[in-house]
């Protein structure tokens, strides 16, 4: 970190406490960038996990802020220094927001020199972000009865607005916020029991339960329909994690898996928008993604894993591998201690992921083209360098076990080479996968077969609004209000996180 001359100050003793501040940050700053370094290349027993990680980075952020502020204390043209530089910094608040003015004005409006009356030359303003705690409130729907005086036993009324939850309290939004909470905040349903009490609301947690589960439920055909939108897709991505499922039978969990699939076309410049799909499965058996894909015709972009080796056996499908995962292996090796070998192809590797983020965001043929000109070479290389290091080391070693990781998958791992669609890596449903590890974190696990394919119904719509810059709390109240008020099925394409356009009447109109 480094300080900006024109924001040093003057004042010798304001500039060595700036200086000692400085230090002070760039130690911390340094110690978090090896636990990063660490958390993303290291050895797995010395990883720490993500979230460990952002609460430190954090705790050196206050830091940082208490050094601050009690550099500001002690000298107060620093803190007008500063209060200027956040001013030039802070950006704007976003336009739609409501703003309430409040007007700090002079009593005496007259000139204290000539005692003649002031006028108004100009004015400065300052925007503030201020919240509102989120706060319950009670929507009441009156439906009068009507009789006819002249005829005995006529009663006319209008019919009660369809409701997820018939004859419950929640409205849609009410159940929304509760699936947001749980699926993409990761709040289990009895923390949320805990902060509605705060509130004086009191609902047991297994009353949530039962909206979770009536709205998973619904939204089914919205998850089966957005996964036959990524089915016809060209290149899609997979991979898979671990779900802990209890097992009432053994007293114990057992262990499910979630898989992923994925579509992000944006890197080549594709025109479908990017979706992830989670299904839940009750084991890891290769038949589960054959089933999954069914129709689908294209490459899959995968890790590793063995099973997806039998989809490509039925010929539809083409496999590109992950190069991320061949670099880990390497990466493991020479961080354990000299490693030449190693460490040698991590250079060739960085090589080709140095020409990748030139060209990314390129549309698919420009990015075949520079793939073809600049990183065969280097890919024929690199095959002929680790086929000749496999000749001279010892079969049983960990490198050679990583050289033959790669060799033996060097075909899907050519395959970026000659389409521009496919990615060095498989990191794109990585990413989408890590929300579900902290949901995992904080639930320990699903309370059946049902509930863990409740959880990807939902983690599903949630992770693809976000992949579309959409709210997804006011998605899936829009979404969830729509189908109990018979949106009709063919329409369904309608419902996709993508084309989500809200209605125009407010939710609290259809309570």
């Amino acid at each position: 970190m480094t300080l900006a001359a024109d924001t040093l100050s003057d004042d010798p003793s304001t500039l060595k406490a700036m200086l000692i501040a400085e230090r002070l940050r760039a130690k911390r700053l340094e110690q978090i960038i090896k636990e990063l370094q660490r958390h993303r290349f290291g050895r797995r027993a010395e990883t720490l996990p993500e979230d460990q990680l952002l609460l430190g980075l954090e705790e050196v952020e206050q830091g940082v802020a208490a050094d601050e502020i009690a550099e500001e204390t002690a000298s107060a043209s620093l803190k007008a220094e500063r209060a200027v530089r956040r001013r030039a910094n802070r950006g704007s608040l976003p336009a739609h927001l409501p703003r309430i003015e409040t007007v700090v004005d002079i009593e005496d409006k007259t000139c204290p020199c000539c005692q003649h009356r002031l006028h108004v030359i100009g004015e400065d303003f300052a925007e503030r972000l201020d919240i509102v705690p989120a706060q319950f409130r009670v929507l009441v729907t009156r439906r009068p009865r009507y009789g006819c005086r002249a005829c005995e036993g006529i009663v006319v009324q209008a019919p009660a607005p369809a409701r997820l939850i018939e004859g419950g309290m929640p409205t849609e939004a009410t159940v929304a916020q509760v699936l947001v909470s749980k699926f993409a905040d990761h709040l289990p349903l009895y923390r949320q029991t805990q902060i509605y009490a705060r509130q004086g609301v009191h609902l047991d947690r297994s009353t949530l339960a039962d909206w979770v589960g009536r709205a998973a439920f619904l939204l089914r055909s919205v998850h089966e329909r957005l996964l036959g939108h990524l089915k016809a897709s060209s290149k899609l991505f997979a991979d898979e994690t671990t779900a802990p499922v209890l097992d009432p039978g053994r007293g114990r969990t057992k262990t499910g898996q979630f898989f992923a699939y994925a579509r992000d076309d944006r890197p080549w410049q594709g025109a479908d928008p990017p979706a992830v799909v989670f299904i839940y499965a009750p084991d890891r058996k290769a038949e589960r993604p054959i089933d999954h894909l069914q129709g689908f015709t294209g490459t899959l972009q995968v890790d590793g894993y063995a099973g997806y080796r039998a989809l490509a056996e039925k010929g539809d499908v083409r496999l590109a591998f992950c190069w991320a995962h061949v670099r880990r292996k390497f990466y493991e090796l020479a961080a354990s201690g000299p490693a030449p070998i190693a460490t040698e192809a991590l250079e060739r590797i960085a090589a080709l992921y140095r020409i990748e983020g030139e060209i990314r965001g390129r549309s698919a043929e420009a990015r075949r083209l520079v793939r073809q000109e600049r990183a065969r070479p280097l890919l024929d290389a690199l095959e002929a360098f680790l086929r000749d290091k496999l000749t001279l080391i010892s079969q049983k070693t960990e490198l050679a076990e990583a050289i033959r990781y790669a060799l033996s998958r060097w075909e899907g791992l050519s395959r970026f080479l000659d389409d521009g669609r496919v990615d060095l890596d498989n990191n794109t449903v990585e990413r989408s996968i890590r929300p579900l590890a902290l949901t995992r974190k904080n639930a320990l696990f699903a309370g059946s077969d049902a509930g863990a394919q409740h959880w990807a119904v939902i983690a599903t719509l949630v992770e693809t609004c976000k992949l579309n810059g959409v709210d997804p709390q006011v998605y899936l109240a829009d979404v969830i209000t729509r189908i109990v008020q018979a949106h009709p099925n063919r329409g369904i394409d309608e419902l996709m996180p993508w084309r989500f356009e809200p209605v125009q009447a407010s939710l609290a109109d259809v309570a």
